[in-house]
């Protein structure tokens, strides 16, 4: 199984919840996935993610500095099984380059894959300060540790 994570500009957002997945996918012993992040821009493509994510995530023994961003590539839909974006927006940008509607089957609001009918939408830490990323970095271990365990369950 493949799991990309997506965000605009793949330096905040979804390093981190890449990160983060892989911690769970550890916690929960499930081997077998691959899990990767990418932006639907290319902004920051080849830079390392934001200074504030880099600094959050270190304060909980996670290590994302060697991160480099890239781009959201129509080639993604084949390549990986579920396809989690950040929020709407993200949504909204991956639709403009998917070919036909079947591949957007296995992208889904993150929010909306960990907790069905919230529709909710992981903000984005980029514009605020540090405090917005402690924020983010609780929303994405949250989600990320329902997904680890729908994930679990439905390997039994």
């Amino acid at each position: 199984m493949r799991i990309l994570m997506v965000c605009h500009g793949n330096i905040c957002r979804s390093p981190l919840a890449k990160a983060l997945m892989i911690v769970k996918l550890k916690e929960y012993n499930i081997t077998g996935v691959e899990v990767d992040s990418a932006g639907v821009s290319a902004q920051h493509a080849g830079e390392p993610p934001d200074a504030r994510t880099i600094k959050n995530a270190r304060s909980h023994g996670i290590d994302v500095s060697l991160h480099r961003a890239r781009q959201f590539r129509s080639s993604d839909f084949e390549k990986f099984d579920n396809i989690y974006v950040m929020d709407s927006a993200n949504y909204a940008d991956i639709a403009l380059v998917a070919d036909h509607d079947g591949q957007m089957k296995n992208v889904t609001l993150f929010l909306e894959a960990a907790h069905p009918g919230s529709h909710a939408s992981v903000p984005d830490p980029w514009y605020g300060d540090e405090e917005g990323f402690e924020h983010v970095y609780k929303i994405l271990d949250k989600g990320c540790t329902a997904l680890a365990k729908k994930l679990k369950d439905s390997l039994l």
